[in-house]
Protein backbone atom coordinates (compact mmCIF):
# COMPACT_ATOMS: atom_id res chain seq x y z
CA UNK A 1 0.00 0.00 0.00
CA UNK A 2 1.36 3.36 -1.27
CA UNK A 3 -0.16 7.05 0.48
CA UNK A 4 -1.62 9.27 -2.09
CA UNK A 5 0.48 11.77 -3.02
CA UNK A 6 0.18 14.58 -0.97
CA UNK A 7 -2.05 12.58 1.80
CA UNK A 8 1.16 12.83 4.11
CA UNK A 9 0.97 16.88 3.80
CA UNK A 10 -2.61 16.66 4.69
CA UNK A 11 -1.92 14.57 8.01
CA UNK A 12 0.29 17.63 8.85
CA UNK A 13 -2.05 20.22 7.99
CA UNK A 14 -4.48 18.21 10.23
CA UNK A 15 -2.42 17.57 13.25
CA UNK A 16 -1.56 21.60 12.83
CA UNK A 17 -5.09 22.10 12.99
CA UNK A 18 -6.12 20.03 16.42
CA UNK A 19 -7.68 22.07 18.79
CA UNK A 20 -9.87 24.75 16.69
CA UNK A 21 -12.14 22.47 15.67
CA UNK A 22 -13.50 22.32 19.10
CA UNK A 23 -13.76 26.15 19.04
CA UNK A 24 -17.30 27.09 19.54
CA UNK A 25 -19.25 27.75 16.10
CA UNK A 26 -21.43 31.34 15.77
CA UNK A 27 -24.89 30.85 14.37
CA UNK A 28 -25.57 33.08 11.34
CA UNK A 29 -28.78 34.90 11.07
CA UNK A 30 -30.31 36.18 7.79
CA UNK A 31 -31.45 39.92 7.98
CA UNK A 32 -34.87 40.20 8.09
CA UNK A 33 -36.83 40.45 4.87
CA UNK A 34 -40.14 41.39 3.51
CA UNK A 35 -42.30 39.40 1.12
CA UNK A 36 -40.05 40.21 -1.77
CA UNK A 37 -37.24 39.26 -0.40
CA UNK A 38 -35.61 42.66 0.22
CA UNK A 39 -33.87 43.93 3.19
CA UNK A 40 -36.74 45.36 5.31
CA UNK A 41 -34.75 48.39 6.74
CA UNK A 42 -34.82 49.80 2.69
CA UNK A 43 -38.36 47.95 1.95
CA UNK A 44 -41.78 49.77 1.42
CA UNK A 45 -43.91 46.41 1.34
CA UNK A 46 -47.34 47.60 3.22
CA UNK A 47 -49.95 45.22 4.72
CA UNK A 48 -52.60 47.93 4.94
CA UNK A 49 -54.01 49.42 1.75
CA UNK A 50 -53.71 52.73 0.11
CA UNK A 51 -56.33 53.83 -2.17
CA UNK A 52 -55.57 57.31 -4.00
CA UNK A 53 -58.96 60.01 -5.36
CA UNK A 54 -57.30 61.67 -8.21
CA UNK A 55 -58.61 64.74 -9.36
CA UNK A 56 -59.20 64.13 -13.26
CA UNK A 57 -58.07 67.93 -14.36
CA UNK A 58 -54.78 67.21 -13.04
CA UNK A 59 -53.62 64.09 -15.29
CA UNK A 60 -51.81 66.39 -17.27
CA UNK A 61 -49.68 68.08 -15.31
CA UNK A 62 -46.00 66.46 -15.25
CA UNK A 63 -44.72 66.62 -12.30
CA UNK A 64 -47.54 64.70 -10.30
CA UNK A 65 -46.33 62.91 -7.05
CA UNK A 66 -49.11 59.99 -7.27
CA UNK A 67 -47.30 57.58 -10.09
CA UNK A 68 -43.85 57.89 -8.06
CA UNK A 69 -46.12 57.23 -4.99
CA UNK A 70 -47.41 54.16 -6.78
CA UNK A 71 -44.48 52.71 -8.19
CA UNK A 72 -42.79 52.54 -4.46
CA UNK A 73 -45.57 50.42 -3.50
CA UNK A 74 -46.50 46.75 -4.17
CA UNK A 75 -49.23 46.87 -6.77
CA UNK A 76 -51.71 45.13 -4.82
CA UNK A 77 -51.59 47.59 -2.25
CA UNK A 78 -51.61 50.80 -3.93
CA UNK A 79 -55.00 51.65 -6.01
CA UNK A 80 -55.38 54.87 -7.77
CA UNK A 81 -58.85 55.73 -9.21
CA UNK A 82 -59.69 59.16 -11.32
CA UNK A 83 -62.57 60.92 -11.08
CA UNK A 84 -64.77 63.74 -9.22
CA UNK A 85 -68.14 61.89 -8.07
CA UNK A 86 -67.96 58.34 -6.62
CA UNK A 87 -71.63 56.82 -5.74
CA UNK A 88 -72.64 54.10 -4.25
CA UNK A 89 -74.39 52.78 -7.37
CA UNK A 90 -71.50 53.08 -9.61
CA UNK A 91 -68.68 51.87 -7.19
CA UNK A 92 -70.42 49.37 -5.18
CA UNK A 93 -66.92 48.55 -3.63
CA UNK A 94 -66.32 51.48 -2.87
CA UNK A 95 -69.18 51.84 -0.30
CA UNK A 96 -68.12 48.63 1.06
CA UNK A 97 -64.90 49.86 1.87
CA UNK A 98 -65.96 53.24 2.90
CA UNK A 99 -68.19 51.15 5.68
CA UNK A 100 -65.41 49.09 6.87
CA UNK A 101 -64.19 49.97 10.41
CA UNK A 102 -60.66 49.70 9.78
CA UNK A 103 -60.85 52.18 6.82
CA UNK A 104 -59.74 55.94 7.71
CA UNK A 105 -59.56 58.75 5.12
CA UNK A 106 -57.06 61.46 5.66
CA UNK A 107 -58.16 65.02 5.38
CA UNK A 108 -57.59 67.54 7.40
CA UNK A 109 -60.54 69.31 9.56
CA UNK A 110 -62.09 70.41 12.77
CA UNK A 111 -63.68 66.91 12.80
CA UNK A 112 -60.57 64.85 12.22
CA UNK A 113 -58.33 62.93 14.62
CA UNK A 114 -54.53 62.68 14.63
CA UNK A 115 -53.62 59.69 13.41
CA UNK A 116 -50.51 59.97 15.18
CA UNK A 117 -52.73 59.08 18.61
CA UNK A 118 -54.99 56.24 16.87
CA UNK A 119 -55.14 53.12 18.42
CA UNK A 120 -53.63 50.43 15.38
CA UNK A 121 -53.88 47.29 16.70
CA UNK A 122 -56.67 45.53 14.93
CA UNK A 123 -55.35 42.45 13.19
CA UNK A 124 -57.52 42.70 10.21
CA UNK A 125 -55.93 44.96 7.58
CA UNK A 126 -56.29 49.00 7.41
CA UNK A 127 -57.30 50.97 4.23
CA UNK A 128 -56.57 54.46 4.42
CA UNK A 129 -58.10 56.97 1.68
CA UNK A 130 -56.37 60.02 -0.08
CA UNK A 131 -56.95 62.49 -1.92
CA UNK A 132 -55.00 63.70 -4.86
CA UNK A 133 -55.53 67.57 -6.36
CA UNK A 134 -55.05 71.12 -5.18
CA UNK A 135 -56.35 72.24 -1.89
CA UNK A 136 -59.70 72.93 -3.73
CA UNK A 137 -59.81 70.16 -5.91
CA UNK A 138 -59.67 67.82 -2.30
CA UNK A 139 -62.65 69.82 -0.91
CA UNK A 140 -64.74 69.36 -3.65
CA UNK A 141 -64.21 65.86 -3.58
CA UNK A 142 -64.37 65.16 -0.04
CA UNK A 143 -67.59 67.48 0.45
CA UNK A 144 -69.44 66.22 -2.90
CA UNK A 145 -69.11 62.56 -2.08
CA UNK A 146 -71.24 61.57 0.60
CA UNK A 147 -69.39 58.16 0.89
CA UNK A 148 -65.86 59.42 2.02
CA UNK A 149 -67.68 61.22 4.91
CA UNK A 150 -68.55 57.82 6.44
CA UNK A 151 -64.67 56.43 7.65
CA UNK A 152 -63.22 58.04 10.46
CA UNK A 153 -61.56 61.17 9.40
CA UNK A 154 -57.88 61.76 10.72
CA UNK A 155 -54.91 64.12 9.92
CA UNK A 156 -51.18 64.42 10.33
CA UNK A 157 -50.04 66.38 13.53
CA UNK A 158 -46.24 66.97 11.59
CA UNK A 159 -43.99 69.85 11.68
CA UNK A 160 -42.34 68.42 8.28
CA UNK A 161 -41.95 70.83 5.70
CA UNK A 162 -42.60 69.69 2.48
CA UNK A 163 -39.41 68.63 0.01
CA UNK A 164 -41.59 69.14 -3.00
CA UNK A 165 -39.06 72.28 -3.45
CA UNK A 166 -40.32 72.67 -7.01
CA UNK A 167 -44.20 73.49 -6.48
CA UNK A 168 -45.56 76.73 -4.70
CA UNK A 169 -47.27 75.36 -1.57
CA UNK A 170 -50.56 77.26 0.37
CA UNK A 171 -48.04 76.79 3.80
CA UNK A 172 -44.92 75.98 4.78
CA UNK A 173 -47.20 72.99 6.51
CA UNK A 174 -48.62 71.74 3.51
CA UNK A 175 -47.49 68.59 2.04
CA UNK A 176 -47.96 66.89 -1.21
CA UNK A 177 -49.96 63.62 -1.57
CA UNK A 178 -46.58 61.33 -1.87
CA UNK A 179 -45.53 63.40 1.59
CA UNK A 180 -48.59 62.51 3.11
CA UNK A 181 -48.91 58.65 2.03
CA UNK A 182 -45.21 58.63 3.29
CA UNK A 183 -45.81 59.76 6.65
CA UNK A 184 -49.26 57.87 7.23
CA UNK A 185 -47.82 54.60 6.06
CA UNK A 186 -44.82 55.16 8.51
CA UNK A 187 -47.19 55.71 11.40
CA UNK A 188 -49.75 52.88 10.66
CA UNK A 189 -47.16 50.15 10.07
CA UNK A 190 -45.02 51.48 13.00
CA UNK A 191 -41.45 51.71 10.91
CA UNK A 192 -39.74 54.94 10.01
CA UNK A 193 -37.80 53.18 7.22
CA UNK A 194 -41.28 53.46 5.26
CA UNK A 195 -41.29 57.17 5.20
CA UNK A 196 -37.24 57.44 4.43
CA UNK A 197 -37.69 54.90 0.88
CA UNK A 198 -40.69 56.70 -0.27
CA UNK A 199 -39.56 60.27 -0.38
CA UNK A 200 -36.64 59.35 -1.52
CA UNK A 201 -37.83 58.98 -5.71
CA UNK A 202 -39.43 62.61 -4.47
CA UNK A 203 -36.18 63.99 -3.44
CA UNK A 204 -34.25 62.27 -6.90
CA UNK A 205 -37.14 63.96 -8.85
CA UNK A 206 -36.64 68.07 -7.40
CA UNK A 207 -32.88 67.39 -7.49
CA UNK A 208 -33.06 66.54 -11.13
CA UNK A 209 -35.52 69.49 -11.88
CA UNK A 210 -33.15 71.95 -9.68
CA UNK A 211 -29.76 70.88 -12.04
CA UNK A 212 -32.04 71.58 -15.09
CA UNK A 213 -32.96 75.18 -14.59
CA UNK A 214 -35.63 74.95 -12.35
CA UNK A 215 -36.11 77.18 -8.72
CA UNK A 216 -36.63 76.61 -5.20
CA UNK A 217 -40.41 77.56 -4.72
CA UNK A 218 -41.32 79.03 -1.12
CA UNK A 219 -44.97 78.41 0.02
CA UNK A 220 -47.10 81.42 -0.50
CA UNK A 221 -47.28 81.24 3.19
CA UNK A 222 -43.59 82.70 3.09
CA UNK A 223 -43.81 85.08 0.45
CA UNK A 224 -46.60 87.61 2.00
CA UNK A 225 -45.17 87.28 5.10
CA UNK A 226 -41.74 88.56 3.17
CA UNK A 227 -43.10 90.73 0.85
CA UNK A 228 -42.19 88.36 -1.52
CA UNK A 229 -45.56 88.15 -3.19
CA UNK A 230 -45.31 89.69 -6.72
CA UNK A 231 -49.02 88.63 -8.47
CA UNK A 232 -52.06 90.73 -8.40
CA UNK A 233 -53.72 90.25 -5.42
CA UNK A 234 -57.28 88.76 -6.41
CA UNK A 235 -60.38 90.59 -6.12
CA UNK A 236 -62.83 87.99 -4.83
CA UNK A 237 -63.80 88.38 -0.96
CA UNK A 238 -63.30 85.35 -0.54
CA UNK A 239 -59.67 84.26 -2.05
CA UNK A 240 -58.60 87.35 -0.19
CA UNK A 241 -59.35 86.81 3.47
CA UNK A 242 -57.78 83.36 3.11
CA UNK A 243 -54.47 84.95 2.24
CA UNK A 244 -55.52 87.12 4.81
CA UNK A 245 -55.30 84.14 7.33
CA UNK A 246 -51.99 83.18 5.69
CA UNK A 247 -49.88 85.69 7.14
CA UNK A 248 -52.17 85.81 10.85
CA UNK A 249 -55.11 88.01 10.07
CA UNK A 250 -52.31 90.60 8.79
CA UNK A 251 -54.50 93.09 6.64
CA UNK A 252 -52.85 92.89 3.24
Amino acid sequence: FRPLPGARGLEEESEGCEGLWELPVECSTRRPECIRYFPKKSCSCITLNLIIYHYDSKTSFLLRTVPLLAACLPEDKCKVLIGRRFSEDKYPDLASVCRNSNTLILYPGAGAANLEEEDLNSSDPYVIIIIDGTWSQAKDIFFKNSLFRIPKQVQLRTSLSSQYVIRTQPTNMCLSTLECAAIALAIMEKNDSIKETVLRPLQALCSFQLQHGAQVHHSKEHLLKNGLYDKPMPKNKRKLRRMELLVNNFKI
